[in-house]
């Protein structure tokens, strides 16, 4: 049988890597018209959304040692 699993939120690592291609075509975009200002804000997004995915994929990583490590502990 199977064992249920907690439900993670998956939305983290989509939501993330949307902004940094948001950012990515704005910033194409930007610098093809020239918009010091609209191209600030591209960048900015960019430099925001590729972490986001990392960071959310390493708490989804930490969450599923400590659900094994608690799993071991109960089986002792």
């Amino acid at each position: 049988m199977e064992t249920n699993k907690k439900l993670r939120c998956p939305m983290g690592v989509p939501a993330g890597i949307i902004v940094s291609l948001i950012g990515l075509a704005g910033t194409i975009g930007h610098i093809v018209q020239f918009e010091p200002m609209g191209l600030a804000a591209s960048i900015a997004l960019l430099l925001i959304g590729a972490p986001f995915v990392r960071v959310t994929l390493m708490v989804h990583a930490a969450n599923d040692r400590l659900d094994a490590l608690e799993e071991k502990l109960k089986s002792k």
